[in-house]
């Protein structure tokens, strides 16, 4: 076991007991948090990290002290500030990670997203998906979860459809042409995307080919409110919480969305993703812009 993952393991023993004194069982304290059962589970067994905020509601609703709470608020703190690595992370499990980062969205009021590599999670389709963590897998060695990493992320998609949130999501073109999937879940997935845009919380944005691009597009980023950016890296999900850091990151955001086009505009790229596609079906070459 790591360093980090033995620490996570004595912050969930700590939260089990504190439970265990209060005599609530994993049900009650979940009814009583508002929670999945499956969350008291995950945190105790060191499948997940608890956050601050779910330090402090554990400790209030198990009434523990004040000094309990902040001493364990402390040890989670300092373990969301570590650079955990992707491969730790995924040995945890691709379903608990999913589940990892659903909490974190269901706690944003306005998520940003620029991925110049894959089409983002929350708008991806099951059979794209699969192919997505079929890939990370074997990159990772991670536990063989697929089908419930595949129902999770599917669970967090229906977020999309709370008008209380709003999502800005920018993608370059060349991610809508990478074949990381068959032809056939390349097209569903395009379809999935022309859908996406009709929604009324979602601004759906993708950058041309023939667009100037106001910088390199190096990585990907996603912005929680304005509390955090998480931006993942090969080996690393990096979790940048300094006020210089987001501002810095919301200034690319918006930069890279000036250069990005929306509604009709960014439907008449997908088609005409799609309808290259489609020509490659037929095993004709796509037309070339001039």
């Amino acid at each position: 076991m790591s360093e980090f993952q033995q620490a996570r393991a004595d912050l969930g023993a700590q939260l089990r007991q504190l439970r265990e004194a209060a005599r609530l069982s994993g049900k009650d304290l979940a009814e009583r948090l508002r929670w999945q059962a499956s969350k008291i589970s995950r945190l105790e067994n060191a499948r997940q990290t608890a956050t601050e905020d779910d330090i402090v509601l554990w400790g209030r609703a198990v009434q523990a002290t004040p000094e309990t709470i902040e001493e364990l608020v402390e040890q989670a703190s300092a373990l969301l500030e570590r650079q955990d690595s992707w491969r730790q992370r995924h040995r945890s499990g691709l379903a608990a990670l999913q589940e990892d980062i659903r909490e974190m969205e269901a706690r944003t009021t306005l998520l940003r997203v620029f991925e110049p590599g894959v089409v983002i999670g929350l708008l991806q389709t099951t059979e794209y998906a699969r192919s997505i963590f079929t890939r990370i897998k074997r990159l990772y060695n991670a536990p063989d979860e697929i089908d419930a990493a595949i129902r999770v992320r599917m669970q967090r998609q229906e977020i999309l459809y709370d008008q209380n949130k709003k999502f800005r999501f920018v993608l370059p073109e060349a991610t809508l042409r990478y074949r990381l999937a068959p032809l056939d879940v390349m097209r569903g997935q395009l379809d999935r995307l022309l859908a996406v845009t009709a929604l009324p919380n979602v601004e759906f944005g993708v950058i041309p080919f023939e667009a100037p691009l106001p910088s390199a597009l190096l990585n990907g980023f996603w912005i929680y409110d304005e509390d955090h950016v998480a931006v993942p890296t090969r080996t690393r999900d990096l979790i940048l919480r300094d006020p210089d850091d987001i501002a810095f990151y919301m200034r690319a955001f918006e930069e890279l969305s000036e250069a990005a086009v929306f509604r009709d505009e960014a439907r008449s790229v997908i088609v005409r993703v799609l309808e290259d596609f489609a020509r490659q079906s037929a095993g004709k070459k796509p037309q070339l812009l001039d």
